[in-house]
């Protein structure tokens, strides 16, 4: 038996942030992160909007991006202080995933965070508070799904959570929050919905409610994203609808190696911290050739090769073109094709890439991967993704 899942509502469309006002409750949280929403004024009207649905507001600002264990554990402190019976969090992935996380802290204080990082493993939430997702980037859909990722920083390593229980009740995707998108984030983000859409196609866990989600989101993308990132703001909507869709699909059909190299490097550098979107750009084709060796991962990527107009007459050329197609985006968005080209040190990638290999296959997205991979076969991909080889093996 599979199971399909997401909130009971999605609002969209420009303007749907209003709709915070339709939530009935006596008090809110509003978790948030930067302070881009209050420069541009979002904060204020989300405020306002959840004051006209007769709430008392309280805000946690400052979530950093890539949250910690350390701030998750602040806003499960604020929450059970304050007793909120709507969580409603604005922000990219960062705010929501914190705000995932701090719900199930607030509802169940005795909980660990270990026990949290068993795939599946969440308590009952719903207890005491609803959850309502703003997302203001066009990437991460934490909006949609079940999974949250935080960080410990003490072991530098980035834990998927996964648990139906945290899919929000409410998502609102408002096109108006990401107009004013930097492009970087554009990239990066765009990049992340690409691969999240392909990782679900392919997973071992697709099906038929899950496919035409993500065929549509990564022929949204691929038909939106330049655009997007050339500030084009009919783009800039379509890629926010795009990325939704594909968080659809992959919070039902989960993912594969790709996130799994992208947690657990994202952190792991001293050189400089590897943003998500960015990671995955970088490792998709390569985790592409390798999953290829697998008959039906290659059929499957040539289906979605034919669906997108590449060219190729066999399974193997239409492969090529799809990573020749990622290649190109990469060059359009300015993003390196290695890690080297990303600034990792090399000998600090030799001495980490083992541990960091045996970290991956562990991960949560592996188990979903329409290839096996063992510690030594991550190392020899890792490693070809730090210098740019081919992937024969």
């Amino acid at each position: 038996m599979s199971r399909f899942t997401l909130p009971r509502d999605i609002y969209h469309g420009k303007g749907c942030l209003e709709e915070l006002r339709n939530l009935k409750g006596k008090k809110a949280i509003l978790v948030v992160g930067g302070g881009s929403m209050k420069r541009q004024g979002f904060l204020d009207k989300a405020v306002n909007y959840l004051k006209e649905a007769g709430m008392e507001v309280e805000l946690f600002e400052g979530v950093e991006p890539d949250p910690s264990v350390e701030t998750v554990m602040r806003g499960a402190e604020a929450m059970r202080k304050f007793q909120p019976d709507w969580i409603v969090s604005m922000g990219g992935g960062s705010p929501i995933d914190a705000a995932k996380a701090m719900w199930a802290f607030y509802e169940y204080p005795d909980t660990t965070f270990e026990d949290l990082c068993i795939p599946f493993n969440f308590p009952e939430l719903r207890q005491k508070a609803k959850f309502a997702a703003i997302p203001t980037t066009s990437g991460t859909a934490t909006e949609v799904t079940a999974f949250s990722v935080i960080t410990n920083y003490r072991t530098g390593v980035k834990y998927p959570l996964a648990d139906f229980n945290i899919t929000p009740d409410v998502a609102i995707v408002d096109p108006d929050l990401v107009a004013r998108l930097p492009v970087k984030q554009v990239a990066y983000t765009g990049m992340d919905a690409l691969t999240h859409a392909i990782e679900a196609y392919v997973s071992t866990l697709n099906g038929p409610f899950t496919d035409p989600l993500a065929l549509q989101a990564i022929e949204m993308v691929l038909d939106y994203l330049p655009a997007s990132y050339h500030e084009n703001k009919v783009a800039r909507e379509q890629m926010h609808y795009a990325q939704c869709l594909a968080g659809m699909a992959f919070s039902n059909a989960l993912l594969g190696i790709v996130h799994s190299m992208a947690h657990k490097t994202g952190a792991a550098f001293s050189t400089g911290h590897i943003p998500h979107g960015c990671a995955n750009a970088i490792y998709l084709p390569y985790v592409i050739k390798y999953n290829a060796k697998n008959p039906v991962a290659a059929s499957r990527y040539a289906e979605i090769a034919l669906r997108m107009g590449l060219e190729g007459t066999s399974e193997k050329s239409l492969v090529n073109s799809l990573c020749e197609k990622i290649d190109e985006f990469n060059v359009i968005l300015n993003i390196p094709k290695t890690l080297k080209d990303f600034g990792i040190d090399e000998e600090e990638f030799k001495s980490k890439v083992a541990k960091i290999a045996e970290l991956a296959v562990g991960d949560a997205c592996t188990g979903s991967n329409p290839r096996q991979i063992t510690p030594d076969e991550m190392e020899k991909l890792l490693t070809c993704t730090y210098y740019g080889t081919e992937v024969d093996f």
